[in-house]
């Protein structure tokens, strides 16, 4: 496809900004507390999982970068997919990823304000609360709407700031460090792997929301790929040299840490500035990556009115500050009515099994495309070995999605007969006949 964008957003993000957004949108609380509950399911021998399910996220953001080096238009995942099997599952995917995005970003939005409330009284307060939620998104959207650098700009700095604490973790932890922990008591079993690397796979997931912006980088054939994978390798290696860390710091006594494993470990090597230094760290992770959600997400809403599947005003790009200021306000209004309503909880069960299907989606894309190759692009990024690495990427989702729980597939499945239904409604009373019937 043209790389040429034909509605006025400006490309203006490199690899440090796509690399930075890939890391932000990936570590965000989850890191915190993941060493225990992983040292509780594989003990001392922990940081197998941390490799296999880094490899597995590595040879499926490999088919990412390989089909957002061909596909550079706004829209991420939901663009390949579109792109390789036409509107009906252009318009699922791309559902299914806003929406999945805020139901994230209101779970993120309460646990950090939960946090934060053992030291702000006021944030127990419901109004507080509202009025503490207000301030993130309505913020946030403010400084995306000016321009796609200043959003680009301020995911570089919190990525920056949320990795002090972590970076001072390390280096302390591998200071007080014993070999000794670090020793495997026996290997673990294939199931026991597998229920490891099932709950790390959501840790390394959300990197792919940084493609969202594809229709503003420069020069995405290089930029995506190098962006991609440059960040999705930094959240490997640290999410690797934390666990290990961790594990030779408190050894055994790591697995019963399950409420703040990472505080524990600084309060050991650094006192009790430690602790401090890691619960706000805690907190300002998760504040950055609702800044990497601000950016990315309401880049998939303008590219889904630009469809026929939204609201039509909702594609407009502002004439100053040619962002999709509409598509901004709308997903942080969202954002906020989430947060404020708890109500997500009872939705929140279709994020994995969606999020999976997505990928599986990206996947199968990259197959697609190579095999059609209509239009093939020399100066792409090229996968080597054909379709091997899509292959092996297909049949790692295919295993996670064998572990989800059977309400997760129901719901999905409810979910999808749902939005049919909505893409049926569309096509036949919609008013907006621009909807794209070609398929790539």
């Amino acid at each position: 496809m043209n790389s040429t964008n034909k509605v006025g957003l400006k490309r203006e993000i490199g690899v440090l900004g796509l690399a930075a957004n890939t890391l932000n949108r990936t570590i965000g609380a989850g890191i915190f507390v993941l060493p225990a509950l992983v040292a509780n399911i594989l003990g001392s021998a922990s940081i197998l999982a941390y490799i296999i399910c880094g490899l597995l996220m590595m040879i499926i953001m490999l088919c990412f970068s390989e089909v957002g080096s061909q596909i550079t238009t706004t829209g991420g995942a939901y663009a390949y997919i579109h792109a390789a099997f036409g509107p009906f599952a252009g318009f699922l995917a791309n559902s299914m990823f806003w929406f999945v995005g805020i139901l994230a970003d209101a779970a993120v939005a309460n646990a950090m304000a939960d946090m934060l409330a053992i030291h702000f009284l006021a944030l127990f307060n419901p109004l507080f609360r509202d009025i503490f939620f207000f301030t993130i998104f309505g913020s946030f959207a403010f400084i995306n709407v000016l321009g796609v650098k200043h959003g680009d700009n301020v995911v570089k700095i919190n990525t920056f700031i949320k990795l002090i604490p972590l970076f001072i973790l390390i280096i302390a932890g591998f200071i007080g460090t014993s070999t000794e922990n670090l020793r495997w008591e026996s290997f673990p079993s294939l199931e026991k792997l597998g229920e490891a690397s099932l709950l790390l796979f959501f840790a390394f997931a959300g990197g792919e929301a940084s493609l969202n912006v594809s229709g503003e980088v420069k020069n995405p054939k290089k930029v995506v790929p190098l962006g991609v994978l440059s960040g999705m390798a930094a959240v490997v290696l640290i999410y690797i040299l934390i666990q290990t860390i961790s594990q030779g710091v408190l050894s055994t006594d790591l697995a019963l840490q399950k409420e703040a494993p990472l505080a524990v470990v600084a309060n050991k090597v650094l006192g009790k500035f430690g602790s401090t230094l890691i619960i706000a760290g805690a907190a300002f992770s998760m504040f950055a990556a609702l800044s990497g959600s601000i950016l990315s997400y309401p880049r998939v809403i303008f590219a889904g009115a630009n469809k026929g599947w939204m609201p039509s005003f909702m594609g407009k790009i502002h004439p100053k500050f040619a962002t999709p200021y509409w598509a901004i306000i709308f997903y942080a209004l969202f954002d906020f009515i989430f947060a404020i309503s708890g109500g997500f909880k009872e939705l929140a069960i279709i994020a994995s099994a969606s999020l999976l299907s997505i990928y599986m989606g990206v996947v199968l894309a990259t197959i697609r495309l190579r095999l059609k190759n209509n239009n093939p692009q020399t100066d792409s990024f090229k996968l080597p070995g054909g379709i091997i690495i899509p292959i092996f990427a297909a049949l790692a989702i295919l295993w996670f999605l064998s572990h989800l729980a059977q309400n997760e597939f129901i719901a999905l499945g409810i979910f999808l007969i749902v939005l049919s239904i909505i893409y049926f409604l569309i096509n036949t009373f919609g008013k907006n006949k621009n909807v794209d019937s070609s398929i790539f």
